[in-house]
């Protein structure tokens, strides 16, 4: 949260995902920088083709994804579109912390 950076700590993919189609589900496409790393994973391992699924993004998280991915062949599929980020990266309007409401951990 406070660099904005993403950081892997819990990855148990295959090394060798060679012509495989793969998905990557988030919630929310904020800043961008989790699921473009998160793509970029695959592809060097060997993806071919990979479907990002989100239930809510932004107009700079699409950005960011595009100049990330390049040509690869990426759908980025949203469920809705929300007006952007805030100072500190959060989206707007938004939903609120997603791990928070997925682990029943709001105050």
């Amino acid at each position: 949260e406070e660099t904005l950076v993403p950081e892997s700590y819990a990855e148990r993919l295959p090394d060798v995902l060679n012509g495989r189609q793969c998905f990557v589900l988030d919630p929310m496409l904020a800043t961008g920088g989790s699921i473009a790393a998160a793509i970029e994973f695959l592809f060097d391992r060997g993806a071919e083709d990979v479907t990002a699924i989100c239930v809510l993004g932004t107009p700079e998280g699409i950005t960011a994804v595009r100049e990330a991915v390049g040509e690869r062949n990426v759908t980025l599929v949203l469920g809705a579109l929300d007006d952007g980020l805030n100072e500190q990266a959060y989206i707007v309007p938004g939903l609120g912390d997603a791990g928070d409401r997925l682990y029943g951990t709001v105050d």
